[in-house]
């Protein structure tokens, strides 16, 4: 009986299930990686809260952090595109909201921009080394961004129905006068009623001290009203008889 050898296993094989494994689980990050990476958002993170929202407007603080998500997410979008790759600092509008807004450029620069002056043109040009600065600035200014607007809309939604339970009180307020009014002129009504009948059935006193009966209603019906007064043998005046 003929023994059977072990043979290694085919190096093709073993890469092909390495590939698999791969494909599947995604490419491993060490420990070391994942610390520097949570450091570097939390850097983004310090960059935009203090140093972008404190020290400005929320408004002018969001319109900054709104052009500097669309400057990364171009750039990652399309990284050869050129016009991703800088932006002028004498545009009006990154003047506004990256040069002269306090902080805006310090992220900017964070992400990988650097200043440059090319045909006699100040520019921040884009440092292509710097593509895991610029993935990880972009999710923490999608995150903040998300964020600010639920929270403006929770505030809006708050203020809104605020005003709406103020105008309610304010209407039922003006119910309640207006049926206080009502109910106060109807029962005035009554009252006033009340003490006209009561002075009609009231005796009055006059004179000599006596009371006198109080005088009947004027649609009072008299004694005797509706007969007429005649004796119980009426006389009936004939003509004599006639004589030639």
């Amino acid at each position: 009986m003929s023994s059977e050898t072990n043979s290694p296993p085919d190096p093709e094989f073993l890469a092909a299930v390495a590939q698999r494994r791969s494909a599947m689980t995604g490419p491993a990050v060490s420990g070391f990686e994942l610390l520097r990476q949570h450091e570097q958002r939390q850097k983004f993170r310090r960059l935009i809260d203090p140093g972008i929202l404190r020290p400005n407007s929320h408004e002018a603080a969001m319109a900054s952090l709104k052009i500097l998500s669309n400057i990364s997410e171009n750039l990652i979008r399309e990284p050869e595109n050129p016009k991703f790759r800088q932006f002028k600092s004498t545009n009006d509008m990154i003047r506004r909201r990256l040069i002269e807004t306090k902080g805006a450029l310090e992220y900017a620069i964070e992400m990988g921009f650097r200043p440059e002056v090319k045909e006699f043109q100040p520019l921040y040009v884009w440092n292509e080394r710097k593509s895991e600065e610029l993935r990880l600035g972009a999710q923490i200014l999608q995150e903040t961004i998300e964020l600010a607007e639920k929270k403006s809309a929770r505030s809006q939604t708050s203020a809104a129905e605020t005003k709406a339970a103020t105008e309610a009180a304010k209407r039922n307020a003006l119910l309640a006068f207006m049926d206080d009014r009502k109910t106060k002129m109807l029962r005035d009504q009554r009252d006033r009623h009340n003490r006209e009948v009561r002075a009609l059935h009231r005796p009055s006193v006059n004179g000599e001290g006596t009371i006198s009966p109080s005088p009947p209603p004027s649609n009072a019906e008299m004694p005797g009203s509706g007969h007429v007064l005649s004796s119980p043998d009426p006389v009936v005046d004939e003509l004599p008889p006639y004589h030639d």
